[in-house]
């Protein structure tokens, strides 16, 4: 006669994809390199989630959501590396998606509300992956960033850009209730740094890296 089976135990280790540009790659505004791992906000996300988490970060500076860069390269457009970045990393539980200051450059000419509807074309490409668990697609985590603070070398560059990143957190809420999407506003938490306008400081990082946490937390209950 057969006994009652044991309970299966998962061991699968939740991994998290953060898709992001220089503020999850980690770029210090007042040295203009990159923060430690440790300091960057998402090591503090790992930090704070503790074992049964795998933090991968995929953060380029100068990335942008589906435009193609004429000064810096067509690499750094976000819609190109996004499918090949998640099949490499598969399976993936959640991707967190942190694009569209870059959308903001002068050259791009692009309003809020299509920043935020570029961010809703990378959240399908997402929906529509096989990079999820057993072949479903991952969950996303859009987050607006915050609104972009006092410019000082960049300020030619991001011209008229202040206006429309404090309308980016009402389009991209729009856009995550569109694709029915998780969604986090950085700007009730963090502050960009009036050194450049456009970077995270070290204390910033920490408060990022724990709020997001806590929303990944729900998100992966």
């Amino acid at each position: 006669m057969g006994g009652v089976l044991p309970p299966v135990v998962s061991d699968h280790m939740k991994v998290i994809l953060c898709y992001g540009d220089s503020n999850t790659w980690g770029f210090d505004p007042l040295t203009q390199e990159r923060f430690s791992p440790q300091v960057r906000w998402t090591g503090v996300l790992s930090r704070q989630l503790g074992e049964g988490y795998q933090v991968i970060e995929e953060g380029l500076s100068g990335r942008t959501t589906v435009w193609d860069d004429p000064v810096e390269g067509l690499h750094k457009n976000g819609k190109e590396y996004l499918l090949p970045c998640l099949e490499s990393h598969q399976p993936i539980d959640l991707v967190i998606l942190m694009l569209g200051t870059n959308d903001l450059k002068m050259r791009f000419s692009v309003p809020a509300a299509d920043i935020a509807a570029s961010a809703g074309v990378l959240v399908a490409v997402i929906q529509k992956s096989a990079a999820g668990i057993a072949g479903a697609a991952p969950r996303v985590l859009l987050i607006a960033p915050p609104p972009v603070g006092k410019l000082s070398e960049f300020a030619e560059m991001f011209i008229d850009a202040g206006a429309k990143s404090r309308k980016l957190s009402e389009y991209y809420r729009v856009v995550a209730t569109q694709y029915g999407c998780d969604f986090l506003n950085a700007r009730d938490f963090i502050l960009s740094s009036d050194i450049d306008g456009i970077h995270f400081e070290a204390d910033q990082h920490h408060k990022l890296g724990e709020a997001v946490a806590l929303r990944v937390r729900q998100i992966l209950k």
